[in-house]
This record gives C-alpha cells, structure tokens and sequence, in this order.
C-alpha cells in the first residue's frame, strides 16, 4: 500500500470497522431469538431471490450445500421456507418463502428500516442528517463496477 496515501488508508479502514459495527447493530434490533444468524441470513435470501435451488442459495450465501440444505431443513421446520418439485427440472427442489416467512422478512426489514430512521432523527441535526445523504452519494461510487 506504499502508493496508497495516508487518507486513503484510513477512510478504507475506518469505513469498514464502521460500517460492520451499523450492520451487526441492524442486525440485532429485529433478530428473533429461534434463529440463528445463518438462518436469518438464509431466509433473507430466500426472499431475495424467490424460487431458487439451495445449491444456488448457497452459492449466494458463499456456504457449502450440504450447510444450506441444513439451514434450509430448520426453516422449513419452522414453517417458514418450502420445498417443491422444479417444474422443469423433476430432479431439483425449488424453495419459496411460506406467507408466514415472508411476513417475518418484510417484518424484519421494516423494524431495521424504522430503527435506523428515528436513529438518524434522534442523534442528528437536520444538517449533519444533510452531510450524511452527501456523504452517501460519494460512496455510491465505490458500489459502481
């Protein structure tokens, strides 16, 4: 990182370990204590993706399958993913969110959102919430290929 400046460096650094710090806090306001963060994970997942294979899901994931079909199996004891034949391929399972599954993810996603906002109304002024949207922007460009 010699040709790398000073500022540079430590932007990466300290957006990192902040940015981890606000995603294991949004984490915690809507985790429901009978799962696991990977099931959270997964189920999020599901939601994302819709009809997927859980060879797909846990490429998404970046697990192994034999770890997914494991999370996938306590989800559906929990009602809230389900299995069903592929419908072009009779080998394959495809899982889809159950309506119970898919309340709890737009549930969850809705509680972090809410959080999140009465944190930024609670801790900020109109200006600093101002330097935050600004901020945003340019960091935007780092998410662009």
């Amino acid at each position: 990182m010699a040709d790398i400046s000073d500022s540079a460096a430590r932007a990466a650094r300290d957006l990192r370990v902040v940015f981890s710090r606000l995603r294991r806090r949004i984490r915690e306001v809507a985790q429901d204590t009978d799962l696991s963060p990977s099931q959270e994970s997964a189920l999020t997942l599901a939601g994302k993706h819709g009809a997927a294979t859980a060879s797909a899901l846990a490429a998404a994931e970046g697990v192994r399958p034999q770890s997914m079909a494991v999370t996938l199996a306590a989800l559906e004891r929990h009602g809230l993913v389900r299995r069903a034949p592929d419908p072009d391929d009779g080998r394959r399972q495809l899982v889809t969110l159950t309506d119970t599954g898919r309340a709890r993810v737009e549930g969850n996603r809705q509680v972090r959102e809410e959080w999140l906002a009465r944190a930024f109304e609670d801790r900020y002024t109109e200006e600093e919430r101002r330097t935050v949207l600004t901020a945003l922007e340019l960091l935007e460009r780092l998410s662009a290929p």
